[in-house]
């Protein structure tokens, strides 16, 4: 289901043109994985599932250069949309290697399955184990910053791989995954294709009168003005199984799977 190498390359390179911004703010929605408070402010809500990410920046300061670049934008945004954003907390900033499940979808199969959480913990662990059995990494694996996307409930950066065996390792690990049969008898299946981002934040209040040319105008001009700068680039170390109770925080226990490249 994921695309070749080229077709990625020029698929997310679209993602950043003024031209698309256009399109996609026509069709943007209040996230509902925030809630409003009286007083106006948001929070999140519950919304429980897992994936398999790179380490939240909290703990992972190898990539500390290129997430202080993705914070600096994130207030510069905040600037300029006010209450069009409830940004995240940076210290959760990730990459999604693989969705794997959540919400209702999650909450059905714990009921039907009270032993769903330790099965699906040891099936990802059959898919990382034969990740690295048949495609061993030995060079690093580098993904580098293209720019802003606009998603229907979200914005954030996209990023395409550095070389073509940055992307093929990453997609070997996804076929691991969802061609597992193992995970497939438990409900998990590839529902997306492979988009490489870190999410800045959601939509909160999207007042009727939005100005789209103007947003898109804002957006295109930090895209120009952060892509000007000298942004480090992602290097993916660990893969790593994680549960979320909602959209800021990501756990794991010690014992949970993990892949180093």
């Amino acid at each position: 289901m994921d695309d070749t190498y080229p077709i990625y390359v020029n698929r997310v390179a679209r993602m950043t043109l003024p031209a698309n911004y256009q399109s996609k703010l026509q069709h943007i929605h209040t996230s509902p994985k925030f809630a409003c408070l009286p007083d106006g402010n948001r929070y999140a809500v519950y919304f429980p599932g897992y994936s398999v990410i790179t380490p939240p920046w909290e703990e992972e300061p190898d990539n500390a250069a290129f997430y202080r670049n993705l914070q600096d934008l994130q207030e510069r945004l905040l600037q300029e949309l006010g209450s069009l954003m409830i940004a995240l907390p940076p210290g959760s900033f990730h990459i999604t290697l693989a969705d794997l499940i959540w919400e209702n979808t999650y909450r059905d199969a714990q009921q039907e399955n009270p032993d769903f959480d330790k099965q699906l913990q040891e099936r990802i662990g059959e898919s990382f184990q034969k990740y690295q059995h048949s495609f061993p990494s030995n060079q690093p694996i580098g993904w580098q910053l293209l720019g802003l996307m606009v998603m229907p409930r979200a914005i954030g950066v996209c990023l395409a791989p550095k070389d073509e065996y940055s992307y093929q390792q990453i997609w070997q690990l996804r076929r691991a995954i969802y061609q597992n049969r193992g995970l497939i008898a438990l409900g998990i299946q590839q529902q997306y294709h492979f988009t490489a981002h870190v999410t800045l934040g959601y939509y909160g209040e999207i007042p009727p009168e939005l100005d789209r040319d103007r947003t898109t105008q804002v957006l295109s001009e930090l895209n120009e003005q952060f892509l000007e700068k000298d942004v480090s680039s992602f290097w993916v170390k660990r893969a790593e199984l994680r549960k979320f109770d909602n959209m800021v925080r990501y756990y794991r226990e010690p014992d949970w799977p993990l892949v180093e490249f």
